[in-house]
């Protein structure tokens, strides 16, 4: 696999004005990096369209948080893969741990999102973890291997090359997470890519499988050398620009990406 995928989800925090004045500079470091770094960015809905203005003629891949399955009708306070489709964005992020937790969204929802964002040749950025008592029970592989299943029901093998999944453990992530140790991330990623084989054959080799739950400046690297960590989904530590530009020119120089 030949890129590193490196994004963030703003989740609910940056104003229009904070998201511009940050893929502003973004864009002036990315210039910098080896396309060998693919980078992305998931702002809130606000902001996406005068930050698709920013990332139009760059090499970012520009993501939503949600959508709805449907292209129009009474659901208010969605949006539909067809607006989104109509801004220009390039990626959507589905299943996330708090669109789970909070909204009761469930596997079957996020299905009707994956088929629905590759209608409109947008690529789903699949979400999937186990939570602390899923983990204290030993049963998290059991459980990540239910939602992929479900998750990705109905993909043809030429579908699947166009997803990328996120491994984020619910318990560490947001502020009170405890980071993974690289050991155990490594053995989940291992099941994940067996998992995704098992579902589609050769093509499950190719599908990125990112790494998400409290990456910070200390634990990024050790995730970033790990057998099938194919890039980093990166939260807080990702949000300030210059702890982001470290992070990307640290992979760059030690990675040699």
């Amino acid at each position: 696999m030949n890129k590193i995928w490196i994004g963030t989800n703003w989740k609910m925090t940056k104003t229009i004005a904070e998201g511009v004045a940050f893929t502003k500079e973004l864009r002036s470091i990315s210039e910098a990096i080896p396309s060998s770094i693919q980078l992305f960015i998931i702002p809130s809905h606000t902001a996406l369209v005068p930050i698709k203005e920013l990332t139009t003629e760059t090499d970012m891949y520009l993501g939503a948080q949600n959508m709805h399955w449907e292209d129009s009708g009474a659901y208010t306070g969605e949006i539909s893969p067809r607006m989104l489709a109509e801004i220009g964005i390039d990626l959507i992020e589905l299943g996330h741990s708090e669109r789970r937790q909070y909204f009761n969204e469930t596997d079957v929802a996020i299905n009707k999102k994956v088929h629905a964002a590759l209608n409109y040749s947008i690529k789903p950025l699949i979400c999937i973890g186990e939570n602390l008592d899923q983990k204290e029970q030993l049963i998290s592989k059991e459980t990540l291997a239910a939602q992929l299943k479900v998750c990705l029901q109905g993909l043809s093998k030429e579908m699947a090359k166009e997803i990328l999944i996120a491994y984020e453990p619910v318990w560490a992530i947001g502020d009170q997470g405890v980071p993974a140790d690289a050991a155990y991330v490594a053995d989940i990623h291992h099941f994940l890519r067996s998992t995704l084989v098992e579902l589609f054959e050769e093509v499950g080799l190719t599908i990125p499988l990112l790494y998400g739950g409290s990456v910070n400046q200390e634990n990024f690297l050790e995730y970033s050398k790990l057998e099938n960590v194919n890039g980093l989904f990166i939260g807080r530590a990702a949000w300030d620009i210059e702890s982001f530009q470290k992070i990307l020119y640290t992979l760059e120089a030690k990675l040699g990406v």
